[in-house]
């Protein structure tokens, strides 16, 4: 945090803002979920399964309608037979991308 002041002193971690994020986009999953779909732009349900290794189809429901209610990801139906729906970011998930990459960066450099 050199040379940028903290504004507010938090009396509990449940004030940080750090701590909302990692309560609502955090996890193991859900950052993944939203690298891939920075990666490939669209995918659907079975795109998302298969390239999540370790993942149930019921997590990765939820998964995805929990970044749906926060509009970090949409959700599109194609009326037709079989169903066909694809999930994209919205323009507020395409923003964690510069995040996200700093992340990646920095677990590569220091983490094994």
């Amino acid at each position: 945090m050199e040379g940028k002041i903290i504004e507010k002193k938090y009396e509990n971690a449940k004030e940080c803002p750090i701590t909302v994020f990692m309560e609502q986009i955090g996890g193991k999953w859900k950052p993944v979920i939203i690298w891939l779909l920075l990666l490939k732009k669209v995918m659907r349900f079975n795109e998302l399964d298969k390239a999540i290794e370790g993942i149930s189809q019921k997590v990765l429901s939820q998964q995805l309608k929990d970044l749906e209610k926060l509009e970090i990801i949409k959700r599109k139906v194609y009326p037709i037979i079989p169903p066909k729906v694809e999930y994209e970011l919205t323009p507020k998930g395409l923003s964690l991308e510069e995040n996200l990459t700093k992340i990646m960066e920095w677990s590569k450099k220091h983490l094994k």
